[in-house]
């Protein structure tokens, strides 16, 4: 059981309408790092089946979209992309708060392009992963 502890890698998802961030954990699932930026067409299920592949992920945690607690525009999209990752791979799907995770990314990546999406997504998971180690 202890070395099942050590292979807990986890999916960080920022999704956007346009954009999807992804980040991934390290095999121990304490630290996240920025992954790739996808567009949000009708290839991107494949493209996250490869990375859940390729990665051995057994958690994708997504940002939940709230701002302040409170619904937005996007929030339901979410939740219905979350349920479909769920049921088409089989892997847990965690909602994260996401709060100012594409502000805080823009200070740290100062690129204009909008490919701080997959470091929001590292920001997102981090949280998750700080609070389910404390």
């Amino acid at each position: 059981m202890f070395g099942m502890l050590w292979n807990m890698r986890h999916l960080g998802i920022d999704y956007g309408t346009k954009k999807i961030g992804l980040s991934v954990s390290d095999e121990r699932g304490s630290a996240a790092f920025p992954l790739e930026v996808l567009d949000n067409d009708s290839s991107v299920l494949g493209k996250i089946s490869e990375i859940l592949k390729a990665n051995d992920i057994s958690r994708i945690v997504m940002g939940d979209g709230r701002s302040g607690g409170r619904e937005n525009s996007v929030t339901a999209e979410i939740e219905k992309f979350a349920t479909i990752l769920g049921k088409k791979f089989s892997v847990p799907v965690e909602l994260q708060r996401e709060d100012f995770s594409s502000t805080e990314a823009a200070r740290f990546v100062k690129l204009k392009s909008g490919k701080r999406d997959d470091s929001a997504a590292a920001i997102i998971l981090q949280r998750f992963l700080d609070a389910e180690g404390s």
